[in-house]
């Protein structure tokens, strides 16, 4: 199944209510690799295509998990890669694989695997080139597939949350030759609509506003819609005053010529890192007493934004909110936002005293004395050097990547959802910032914090890295990255060799001052925390994740159930607690809905779509961080799903691809 139009719907309903139980493993295919994975494979024609935790791409026989080719760019992927795109010629003799590889995207024949040598060069294109910025300093990789149109790819690409960072730029290419046909500024340029919501020179320097999540074509309109994040620096942005179109935007546009159709931003001048988080969907739905092409956009807020396709009118009334004023010199937050009055939102919006953790008494009192010190007063609420702010819910979602899945039987839209909070602050930049430690407090403390101890397992400890890493491994892992860790070939030698010998030693050398600096903000964000207990669980109270059913004909719910557990607390008989979880659902005719996500249960579940039932799981050998596939080859239905784990420290990685089919009948 490639769903077209992002709906994670599928037709097929051989596997059904009736026989669910009698789901078992098919096959399964072991990439021998660990790293974890967040790929949702694709069938085509009986044949699976899916990436390993290194980004080497293979094809299986789609009914018995059989290798029949493999691709080995010679490149080790260090980044998420969540899925590749298909692309055939009029006659069907001429069949693509376009999957990105980092910074590369390559087009591979889809029969034997190899490059096709007369795309870009010898089969592949380097997205750092045609932004107008330096190819060697700066860092891409598209993490999300492309979108094909016709005889056209869209892309975006994942780009740092610090500076410097390449602007955000949404690039169509001809998918035979790999030439650029069209590019859409997300920051815009002298003459383009939304230049004066930016400082004049911002689309020289500032960078982001990207899409790193993939976007949704309309094949019948050639409307491209792409949702995009937040523009570079993330938590401040004294450099990039006004409304920052079009980041944080939900963008229709032309897909043969790239030409803006309607936007809607939906966060001005973000300061809180609110990308949209998903593709958005489309849908058909009811309302008004009219039957209303439409488009469903998740948030990390935990709201859904329903639009007409046509214009991008909300179908549901917007309301606008005053918010605080920054209290930082330099910095003007937005002084309106808005967000959609119905649905109501997925996920909890402020944290309040009594929605603390009652895990046990001590865990209470623990987490009640920490929040007495934060502030927390619900969404916009820029954040302060004087004490923490409560971001909830946090900065993954709400909804994340994984994308929601709608059923076009019932209109309804279901929509798994993180509910945790984090507290952060900023802290001024007081420090040389030719230094080792400058360097450090302006490119790494956004993760790692300040403290150097990160918010694993997401963002690992630096503390005692020197006893698990030698200074050459920390070196290489600055210059290639890894995971959620982008690569920074924006640093010299000499500045990588200060930073390896600040963290692995504490020296902080300082660099002579000859040499330009890395770009200084006045102040840095200390650093992602989440607001966890003494035991490291969600220090607020369950659900620490659910899965949702909204209605969008009405902007009800139909239901809502926990998603997700922590083995040990079940087997003290704390279940149903839900947990963080990335990978969306799929939708069937069958009347199942099928996920894994969840972090640390490595459970891959099925739901009856009508009430919220669970009705099957089963454990996975990983965790299933990624968005399943279901498709039909030799005339049986098979369901698979990309189990990697990587998201619990207390739990190895790998890189397995598990299908599931009913039964066969002895």
């Amino acid at each position: 199944m490639h769903s077209r139009g992002s709906t994670h719907y599928s037709p097929l309903k051989q596997i059904n209510k009736s026989n669910i139980k009698q789901l078992e493993v098919a096959w399964s295919f072991d990439t021998g690799e660990t790293g974890g994975l967040q790929t949702s494979p694709i069938e085509v024609g009986g044949v699976l295509y899916g990436i390993s935790p290194s980004q080497k791409v293979f094809a299986l026989d789609a009914a018995t998990g059989k290798l029949k080719w493999k691709f080995d760019s010679g490149i080790v992927g260090t980044q998420p890669d969540r899925g590749l795109s298909y692309w055939a010629s009029p006659d069907n003799k001429d069949r693509r694989i376009i999957v990105g590889v980092m910074n590369f995207v390559y087009e591979l024949d889809a029969e034997t695997g190899q490059p096709v040598p007369s795309f870009g060069n010898q089969g592949r294109i380097d997205l750092r080139e045609g932004l107008g910025r330096d190819v060697a300093t700066g860092f891409i990789a598209l993490t999300s597939p492309a979108v094909v149109y016709k005889d056209l790819f869209i892309v975006g690409g994942r780009l740092p949350e610090t500076l410097p960072a390449l602007p955000g730029d949404i690039r169509a290419y001809d998918v035979r030759t790999g030439k650029q046909r069209w590019s859409f500024h997300t920051i815009p340029h002298p003459g383009e609509i939304g230049y004066d919501t930016w400082p004049k020179d911002a689309w020289q320097h500032t960078g982001g506003a990207n899409n790193w999540t993939g976007m949704t074509v309309d094949q019948k309109t050639g409307i491209v819609y792409v949702p995009t994040g937040s523009a570079a620096f993330d938590f401040y942005g004294g450099d990039r005053l006004g409304d920052n179109l079009f980041a944080n935007s939900e963008i229709a546009l032309n897909a043969e010529t790239g030409e803006r159709i309607w936007h809607f931003q939906g966060v001005h001048h973000d300061i809180w890192d609110r990308d949209f988080p998903s593709p958005p969907v489309l849908v058909t739905v009811k309302h008004d007493g009219k039957t209303i092409d439409a488009l469903a956009q998740t948030s990390k807020q935990g709201f859904v934004f329903l639009f007409d396709r046509a214009n991008g009118k909300s179908l549901f009334p917007l309301e606008s909110h005053k918010y605080p004023a920054s209290d930082l010199p330099g910095e003007v937050a937005a002084a309106e936002q808005s967000l959609p009055t119905k649905p109501a939102p997925y996920a909890r919006q402020r944290l309040t005293e009594d929605m603390l953790t009652n895990r046990t008494p001590e865990a209470h009192q623990w987490a009640l004395n920490q929040f007495r010190s934060f502030q927390s007063d619900g969404q916009f609420v820029p954040l302060s050097t004087k004490r923490n702010t409560v971001i909830f819910p946090g900065f993954d979602g709400g909804a994340e990547w994984g994308g929601p899945a709608f059923d076009p039987e019932s209109g309804i839209l279901y929509v798994n959802s993180n509910e945790m909070a984090w507290a952060v602050e900023l802290t001024e930049n007081t420090t040389n910032p030719l230094s080792g430690k400058g360097i450090y407090q302006s490119q790494c403390t956004i993760c790692h914090r300040d403290d150097m101890k990160g918010s694993p397992p997401l963002f690992p400890s630096l503390i005692g890295v020197r006893d698990r890493m030698t200074q050459e491994q920390i070196k290489e892992r600055i210059q290639k990255g890894k995971g959620r860790m982008p690569a920074f070939p924006n640093l010299t030698p000499d500045e990588v060799n200060a930073l390896v010998l600040f963290v692995s030693e504490g020296e902080n050398k300082e660099l002579s001052s000859g040499q330009p600096a890395p770009p200084l903000m006045r102040y840095r964000f200390s650093g992602y925390t989440r607001f966890l207990e003494s035991e490291r669980y969600p220090a607020v109270a369950t659900p620490w994740g659910t899965l949702n059913a909204i209605n969008l004909n009405t902007g009800e719910y139909a239901w809502k159930v926990p998603l997700g557990e922590f083995p040990e607390l079940a087997d003290q008989g704390l279940k149903n607690t839900g947990s963080e979880n990335y990978g969306g659902p799929i939708v069937t005719a069958g009347g199942l809905l099928f996920i894994g996500a969840t972090n640390y249960d490595k459970k891959f579940r099925v739901f009856d779509k009508s009430t919220g039932e669970l009705l099957w799981e089963t454990t996975l050998p990983f965790s299933g961080n990624a968005t399943p596939i279901t498709y039909e080859a030799n005339g049986k239905q098979y369901v698979v799903i990309a189990a990697g784990g990587g998201k619990d420290a207390k739990s190895p990685s790998g890189g397995v691809y598990v299908a599931f089919a009913l039964k066969s009948a002895e």
